[in-house]
């Protein structure tokens, strides 16, 4: 018997397509749809360019800062000094192990919730894993303290541009409001995701295998001496130019969080001060650590921005854009090698940026055949008896099934956000809601699906076979999901900010 393989996503999509043509021809009232199949792709295109650029050029800095590789050495560093940790008697009786395990975790988790960190974690596992076995543990706790800590961070995420904020946009709703709620999320998940991972690492803890002081000699490192001149002449830029924003519009910013304002006149003085004495500090360093500086100032910068001055889409994307130049040019790159990496991340991404376009030709199709309303009115009138809970849950339940075959979060926003928004309206749910529901349910699976590349490369990496995985996952992964729905739950009777 043949193997049964799971479709290509553009096959999926383009099959989703003719079937909601079809239905043009069988819904009551619908227009019937033939060749507007082909032409509703162009429409789709045009409808998400906004979007797709976002991604592309998102995708294209985060490629340059990673070919930097500031976020490597950061990473190794912190585990270097994590380790060191063990001559102190108190952090000993605890075990270094735990707390190694605490703190990469947080740090990954954190990744995944801020800047959607997934790709990245397939190098860093291979960094990881050697040193989980010399803390006596196996490989499966090298892979959760790298990709299960990165997505489940990624699943509680609060400021993920690839889908919080894309799903946002497509429901119409502030970029980033709700954070309050979603931290709180962020914060119970990867508790309970720390605490698997240490019963865990503790059921199987064996002899450490080499001493920290032989782990920390294996890691080969670059000998510092201070950052190069290119380095000193951005951070001299950078520090002009935000002199001169602050002069311009510091008096401007009034922070937004739910219902409640408050003028900082004061707080980009403050946070471009804070900048100037960090980067001397890191350009004492080395430019890789003034590199991965001004990464962590423009996650910053970019909450500001966003709370405070009502920053979107273009704001974000210029904003990652001077980082990738700055961070290029600080790194040594020539203009050209820049362009190089700029390309190869756009490529790399491209297939996300694809499938919103054709993925939003469904929306086109489904529209212009005038089935959405009778769509939306079915699903309102057959869920109505059952309550705002069951509605959700099978909001949720929707969002979870699809990313079993459609791990793009991206794609998923395109195709779900636009038609689960409006019918929120009709059931009495927040839209807020509905986006938290559609990012649990994009996050939890993503750890067990076979059609995640990521996790399959990432297995692969640390060469344990997939059957192994879902073995180990699939408790996890099952509570995740309750946790999730839970979660949920509190936004239905709680007035929560943003919601």
């Amino acid at each position: 018997m043949a193997k049964f393989k799971v479709p290509n996503t553009y096959v999926i999509i383009f099959s989703v397509l003719i079937i909601c043509a079809i239905a043009t021809w069988i819904v009551p009232g619908g227009n019937p749809q033939t060749w507007q199949v082909f032409s509703a792709l162009y429409e789709g295109f045009s409808r998400q360019a906004g979007i797709i650029a976002f991604v592309l050029i998102i995708g294209g800095a985060f490629w340059v800062i990673n070919s930097t590789k500031a976020v490597d050495d950061g990473i190794l560093k912190f585990i270097r000094h994590a380790q060191r940790l063990e001559r102190y008697r108190a952090v000993k009786q605890l075990g270094v192990g735990n707390i190694v395990i605490v703190l990469i975790m947080l740090l990954f988790g954190l990744f995944g919730a801020v800047f959607g960190m997934s790709e990245e974690t397939i190098a860093f596992v291979a960094v990881v894993i050697p040193l989980a076995r010399s803390l006596g543990y196996d490989d499966f706790v090298g892979v959760c303290m790298v990709y299960l800590a990165a997505h489940v961070g990624f699943a509680g995420a609060m400021l993920n541009p690839f889908t919080i904020g894309i799903a946002q946009d497509m429901s119409e709703l502030p970029l980033f409001s709700g954070i309050e709620y979603r931290t709180l999320c962020w914060v119970v998940l990867m508790a309970i995701a720390i605490a698997f991972v240490l019963w865990y690492a503790n059921k199987i803890k064996r002899e450490p295998a080499t001493t920290t002081a032989e782990v920390v000699s294996q890691e080969k490192s670059e000998k510092q001496h201070g950052a190069g001149k290119r380095a000193w002449i951005c951070f001299a830029i950078l520090v002009v130019v935000l002199v001169l924003f602050s002069l311009l519009y510091a008096q401007d910013c009034v922070i937004r969080v739910g219902q409640s304002e408050y003028e900082t006149p004061y707080l980009l003085w403050i946070l471009s001060a804070l900048f100037a004495v960090v980067s001397l500090l890191a350009l004492r360093v080395s430019d890789k650590m003034y590199i991965l500086n001004m990464l962590l100032f423009t996650i910053v910068f970019l909450v500001v921005g966003a709370m405070g001055y009502g920053w979107y889409l273009p704001e974000i994307c210029a904003l990652f854009m001077g980082l990738a130049v700055a961070a290029g040019f600080s790194a040594g790159y020539s203009a050209d090698d820049i362009a190089k990496e700029f390309i190869a991340g756009a490529k790399d991404i491209f297939s996300a940026a694809l499938i919103i376009g054709f993925a939003a030709g469904i929306i086109v199709i489904l529209e212009n055949g005038e089935v959405i309303d009778t769509m939306l009115s079915g699903m309102a009138s057959s869920l109505a008896d059952s309550g705002r809970e069951a509605a959700l849950g099978v909001m949720y339940g929707i969002q979870t099934f699809i990313n079993l075959f459609i791990p793009s979060a991206s794609a998923k926003a395109a195709v779900t956000m636009p038609i689960m928004a409006p019918f929120s309206d009709m059931i009495g749910i927040s839209r807020q809601a509905t986006v938290l529901a559609f990012q649990f349910g994009d996050g939890f699976t993503n750890m067990i699906t076979p059609c995640s590349g990521v996790l399959m490369a990432v297995l692969s990496v640390a060469k344990i076979p997939y059957e192994q995985w879902v073995k180990f996952i699939w408790k996890f992964i099952l509570l995740m999901l309750v946790v999730g729905f839970l979660l949920l739950l509190p936004t239905l009777y709680i007035s929560l900010p943003g919601f």
